[in-house]
């Protein structure tokens, strides 16, 4: 008997065909195909960018025209993307450097760093490029290993990447189960798991409102040491179902308010937010950029920093606000910068981005 899953190619070799998925259309990451393809499917990129769906796979980067018109990249530019993810904004920022400028691309996650480089050095193979498996806290190591005397711009997008969130298997969505994991850097030792296994009561609840603001801080602390006492932590929907437990709250009625009050956050979004910033030592990495930026930066450099958290925004506003009566700006942001109406109607996950910038001193 034939196996339908198996035949041979013109060549006469194997050949294996796609596991199908049940239903009309693929519904978990995995399957989504021709979403992995998309630069094969232009006519269903821009019908799920009509929905205002990101491709599975990829991701849209945000706030690019106001970006790209206050760093203003120009010809010759040496530009420091500290989080290259799909390489959004670091093709509009080579796009405009050219012809002499240079792109050093920063970023911890191994997997779509190897993917960016390879799309991006074939679609500008004319433009000098650099890439560091690093975090962006690594721009100075950089800035020495190129033998460059500082960077005209320096631009992070602190934000997941659309690729990081729809794939279960990173364990950083609530909405689909898998690993429990949530490193951005699979170097890092100490998972999502590890952390809800083994820290204190006070320590979680500490991590839940220093990072997230909870409000059921300490009711779900409480739950985990529960939860872990009878058997460890280690899926997504262990720690959803707790978090529903925690607030009182049935999958049903959650369910029920979202019909009668849409867009509300997901009960577990604070939760997995902080556990994610807790795992990747976020804040740390975000203060040790801050600190070496105006000594990576060419006298007038700029810097820009998009981040998603109110404690991210905060540290970065401080930051420059002091570096401004320091003298090591000579001009900062006087207000956010944030996405219009319209691009958080094409693309809903730059609902909470904010954009702020500072310019070094001459």
């Amino acid at each position: 008997m034939n196996n339908p899953e198996s035949s041979e190619n013109a060549e006469g070799k194997p050949h294996r065909r796609r596991v199908r998925y049940s239903g009309t259309h693929p519904k978990c990451f995995a399957e989504k195909y021709k979403e992995h393809a998309i630069e094969a499917h232009p006519d269903l990129r821009e019908h799920l960018r009509e929905k205002g769906k990101t491709p599975a796979g990829t991701h849209i980067p945000i706030l690019v025209n106001e970006v790209m018109e206050i760093l203003h990249p120009s010809a010759g530019d040496i530009v420091a993307d500290c989080t290259l993810g799909y390489g959004g904004h670091a093709a509009e920022f080579i796009k405009r450097i050219s012809p002499g400028g240079k792109l050093v691309g920063l970023d911890v996650d191994g997997i779509e760093l190897q993917r960016t480089r390879i799309r991006l050095t074939e679609l500008y193979p004319d433009v000098s490029m650099a890439f560091y498996r690093s975090n962006f806290a690594g721009i100075a190591n950089a800035m020495k290993q190129e033998s460059i005397d500082g960077f005209d711009i320096i631009f992070a997008d602190l934000g997941l990447s659309s690729m990081q969130i729809d794939d279960p298997g990173r364990g950083m969505s609530f909405r689909q189960d898998g690993p429990l994991d949530m490193r951005m850097d699979d170097r890092r030792k100490q998972t999502a798991a590890d952390v809800l296994n083994t820290l204190t009561e006070e320590a979680l609840s500490d991590a839940l409102w220093k990072l997230a603001d909870e409000p059921d801080c300490q009711a779900i602390a409480q739950q985990i040491v529960r939860w872990r006492q009878r058997e460890p932590f280690s899926r997504i929907m262990q720690l959803v179902e707790l978090v529903f437990k925690a607030k009182g709250l049935t999958v049903a009625e959650y369910k029920r308010q979202q019909r009668q009050k849409p867009g509300g956050l997901h009960p577990a979004a604070r939760t997995f937010q902080a556990l994610r910033m807790r795992v990747n030592d976020e804040l740390g990495v975000l203060k040790e950029l801050l600190r070496v930026v105006p000594d990576c930066l060419r006298a007038g450099g700029r810097v820009g920093i998009i981040s998603f958290h109110s404690g991210e925004d905060r540290l970065i506003k401080h930051n420059f606000a002091d570096g401004l009566r320091n003298g090591l700006y000579q001009a900062i942001a006087d207000e956010v910068i944030t996405p219009t109406r319209a691009e958080i109607a094409a693309n809903s996950r730059s609902a909470s981005a904010k954009f702020r910038w500072a310019i070094n001193a001459v």
